[in-house]
């Protein structure tokens, strides 16, 4: 839930508790893409995890809607099915990746190991 100010209850520090892993800095372009509709949005991830990363953008989605996540950076693109999580209006939208196939899996882990050594 979100309260009038934009951002999680608690706010946030229950969501940071919740998260099941590390989250690391990425600046990398991002493509969202709503399946139904077929809107494509495009933003910045600032943050990343194995389990999920937090998008920039000023239009965000609504909380639990199905998305598909596609990530560019130099070394490659991330590509995996998604659902948005949490918002922070006029700011950005925490995502969960969902079933990400093994081959994208792979190149996260890559990214991951990169930035968690630096």
């Amino acid at each position: 839930m979100v309260d009038s100010a934009g951002s999680p209850n608690d706010s946030g520090k229950s969501f940071r508790e919740r998260r099941a892993g590390p989250r690391y800095s990425l600046i990398a372009a991002a493509e969202i893409i709503e399946p139904v509709s077929g809107v494509r949005i495009s933003g910045r991830i600032s943050e990343v995890s194995r389990r999920g990363c937090y998008i920039d953008l000023l239009n965000t989605l609504p909380t639990q809607t199905l998305i598909h996540v596609r990530i560019m950076r130099d070394q490659g693109t991330f590509e995996t099915p998604g659902k948005v999580i949490y918002t922070q209006e006029g700011m950005g939208m925490g995502v969960g990746f969902l079933d990400t196939p093994p081959d994208q899996l792979k190149i996260l882990d890559s990214w991951i190991a990169e930035l968690s050594s630096s």
